[in-house]
């Protein structure tokens, strides 16, 4: 073997050498997907799901000086503890421009989770407390108000959640 070959061949190797301790270092510095549970979202309320947002009827109310709760369709996935009447919820989310993070405020502080934003869609995994009326007594935008007269959910712990 040549001086010439025996250096391209240390180059090559310390050229994997590098690389794979570059691919390693980035695995271990990526985030892992955060997990839809949690010990509030297990604890908090009287009942616990996995629900697909189906429905946010209308658009948010921008107004920061405004505090409320927006009611949103979801469709039932899985219910982890308590009961639900039908696989339909309505559920009111205080301040829903806000990360779930940074909701919790000097008038509400029992409100929480991982969510960043509330898309049609998405699966969330909540924990739930009802009526609604008994946890928060703030402004309630609800335009389901005309066609459904049934329980509405206050949002205690709401995170991005996985189909069961």
């Amino acid at each position: 073997m040549t001086a010439a070959s025996k250096s391209g061949t240390v180059g090559v190797t310390v050229l994997r050498f590098f690389l794979l301790g570059y691919l390693a270092l980035c695995a271990s510095c990526s985030k892992s997907p955060a997990s839809d549970v949690d010990d509030k979202v297990t604890t908090l309320g009287d009942t616990e799901v996995t629900a697909q947002l189906e429905e946010i009827r209308g658009e948010f109310i921008d107004r920061p000086m405004y505090d409320y709760a927006f009611v949103m369709k979801y469709r039932v996935l899985k219910v982890h503890r308590g009961t639900v009447d039908s696989d339909t919820l309505y559920v009111g989310h205080y301040n829903p421009l806000k990360p779930r993070a940074s909701v919790a405020d000097e008038r509400v502080t029992d409100v929480g989770g991982t969510l960043k934003k509330f898309r049609a869609g998405d699966i969330h995994r909540m924990a739930l407390a009802s009526p609604i009326d008994e946890y928060y007594m703030g402004g309630i935008v609800n335009r389901y108000f005309d066609e459904y007269k049934g329980p509405i959910y206050w949002a205690l712990r709401t995170n991005p959640g996985v189909k069961p």
